[in-house]
């Protein structure tokens, strides 16, 4: 078992305060921007994509996104009275859908800690784009409480799911959540997901260097012909608190060396547009992708930035609107639903934060200065707004 490595921790710089205001109602109502669903920003990219954190807790501590260190016992959380609440998600919700959202994830923190959260699934299952469809409703999660809550989840509209395992060995498991959780009731929760009809579910293996990438062949062995689809996760430099080091990332190309010396795979085409997933199906003895055998995926914004395509916003759990994962700061929306806007004045504030979008930190990350420096970008972190 490889040897793990203790985090190198960088203290948090709290920005969730650090928002600059929407554009001014008065401005908005004197240029108003349509809802047409062909909304697109600086460089072209429509906005198709919505990621919702509907909490900043979590009941674990990964060092690469909560490490204790920093989110202690003393952490000062959101007050409630802060957070959005379900019928504030979806009157956002709804104007990004009428500017062209068609997926919807709901994200955290752990969304599974938010109370009631299958009622804000139920109000956002029935939403409809403007031709009409259903929005595709998913959720990441750890997998702590999916026992539990997998059917409730299914009856109110949740249509599929993402777990977050990043490995099968017990102890490694335990050292990374860092709060001694173990890999079975995780793996309890994927099978009631499963039984209840959740899917295609996806399981999310963040890769670290020295920590856990010696259990990429024994998580792809596992899930192989299991209906589950196995995706890999550059170690990304997110937010300021988990230390990254460019040392620590294990390159997509090199896991995908490592699994063909094992498994025949071939390359898939993606499923739709601006999918951050490269995709490889197992093969079958002809070199043809074996449906029944499944496939896996490799994210890699590190090493192969997707930002050309990129057609993701992101809504923090207090109504800041984001633009990209590695944004050092959001666009607030929370103080135009609680003043007496209007669904207009919220269309047209969405409309115009988007088109103004230029955002490509994955492109530009090598001229960037290190994180955590005095010069350093001091971003948004991911449990604030989700991955």
């Amino acid at each position: 078992m490889a040897e793990i490595i203790p985090p190198r921790t960088i203290a948090l710089i709290d920005q969730r305060l650090q928002v600059p205001p929407p554009p001014a109602v008065a401005w908005i109502r004197a240029n108003p921007m349509a809802t047409n669903g062909l909304l697109q920003d600086a460089r072209g990219r429509p906005l198709r994509d919505l990621r919702i954190s509907v909490t900043d807790r979590c009941n674990f501590r990964c060092s690469y996104c909560m490490p204790k260190e920093v989110f202690d016992k003393d952490y000062p959380y959101l007050p409630q009275r802060s957070l959005l609440s379900f019928e504030e998600i979806t009157r956002i919700a709804r104007q990004c859908v009428a500017h062209g959202v068609r997926k919807i994830r709901l994200t955290g923190g752990e969304p599974l800690l938010r109370k009631d959260i299958e009622v804000l699934i139920e109000q956002l299952a029935a939403l409809r784009t403007p031709d009409g469809t259903t929005v595709d409703l998913t959720l990441t999660t750890n997998g702590a409480l999916l026992k539990h809550k997998a059917k409730v989840l299914k009856a109110a509209g949740l249509q599929r799911l993402t777990v977050s395992l990043d490995g099968l060995d017990d102890t490694v498991f335990r050292t990374m959540n860092d709060v001694d959780f173990p890999v079975a009731k995780v793996l309890e929760g994927i099978e009631a997901a499963r039984a209840a009809g959740l899917g295609p579910i996806k399981v999310n293996m963040v890769v670290k260097r020295g920590t856990n990438d010696h259990e990429v062949i024994p998580m792809a062995r596992h899930f192989k012909g299991s209906g589950v689809v196995l995706r890999f996760i550059e170690y990304m430099d997110v937010g300021t608190t988990n230390g990254w080091r460019m040392g620590d990332v294990v390159p997509s190309a090199d896991l995908l060396s490592r699994l063909q010396t094992e498994f025949p795979l071939v390359a898939l085409a993606p499923t739709t547009a601006g999918e951050t997933a490269q995709r490889w199906g197992h093969a079958d003895g002809s070199g043809q992708h074996d449906v029944h055998a499944g496939e896996v995926g490799f994210i890699s914004s590190v090493t192969q930035a997707f930002c050309s395509d990129c057609n993701r916003a992101r809504l923090s759990t207090e109504g800041q609107l984001y633009l990209c994962l590695f944004a050092n700061q959001g666009h607030d929306l929370r103080s135009i639903l609680r003043s007496g806007g209007s669904d207009a004045d919220l269309a047209s504030a969405i409309g115009h934060i988007w088109a103004a979008r230029n955002d490509r930190y994955s492109e530009l990350r090598a001229a960037q200065p290190a994180q955590g420096s005095a010069s350093g970008p001091r971003r948004v972190e991911m449990s604030y707004i989700g991955g």
